[in-house]
């Protein structure tokens, strides 16, 4: 599956930190996260510095690195919202649409429309991913001359502005409690260190799912889903 994708996969997951999901048993067996490269991970596979003292994270850099880190039992691909080269700079500010159970995936439809119209207003062109399971992504691609902090905070503000317009079907607050029958909107991906599961990457679920980005119109056969 990577090498046949691997056209579409690289620019977005190339030359970023990675989180990996390990299930080396398969899907089926038990899983678990590996964010830096350490010894069980080949040296021909790139490395990249995110701190002082700190050991160094994973990355893809071509088809052959992407393959090893499958051989290794990789399914899942989480990256960064920064390329290695400026860790400081976001090239993307993400809206992760994360429904409680009982939310019909027509009305994540609908909200991640709202997003869109909005970042619209707001002159930042956008599209949507689907995550693979009944969440949604809203990706604004950046230029990259903002600081983690500004992407943050204009992520916040703007998370806000649509819960209070929809304070029934939206809450920017994490609490499961308080995210019953609504829309959790998190922007909270939008800091340095925080990952989103990259475009075409492989799920760890039943059916090995695919995180995939549509265009807008493409949400049309999905908004009657259940």
């Amino acid at each position: 599956y990577y090498e046949t994708m691997a056209e579409p996969t690289l620019p977005g997951l190339a030359q970023r930190p990675l989180t990996l999901l390990r299930c080396p048993e398969g899907i089926e067996g038990e899983c678990f996260y590996q964010k830096r490269g350490g010894d069980m991970v080949p040296k021909t596979v790139p490395r990249v510095v995110v701190g002082p003292d700190r050991e160094p994270y994973t990355m893809v850099s071509d088809l052959r690195s992407l393959i090893e880190l499958v051989q290794l039992g990789t399914l899942e691909f989480h990256v960064w919202g920064a390329r290695a080269d400026r860790l400081d700079r976001p090239v993307v500010v993400i809206f992760d649409l994360d429904p409680d159970p009982a939310v019909p995936f027509g009305r994540v439809v609908g909200m991640a429309r709202v997003v869109r119209e909005l970042l619209g207003e707001l002159e930042l062109e956008s599209f949507v991913r689907a995550t693979g399971g009944k969440g949604l992504h809203v990706v604004a691609p950046l230029v990259r001359r903002s600081s983690w902090e500004e992407v943050k905070e204009f992520s916040h503000q703007v998370a806000l502005t649509l819960v209070r317009a929809a304070p029934e079907h939206l809450t920017a607050v994490m609490s499961k409690r308080r995210r019953q029958g609504k829309i959790f909107i998190d922007y909270l991906r939008n800091a340095p260190e925080s990952t989103a599961i990259a475009s075409y990457s492989a799920r760890a679920r039943p059916g090995a799912p695919v995180a995939l980005p549509l265009f807008w119109e493409e949400l049309d056969e999905l908004e009657a889903r259940p």
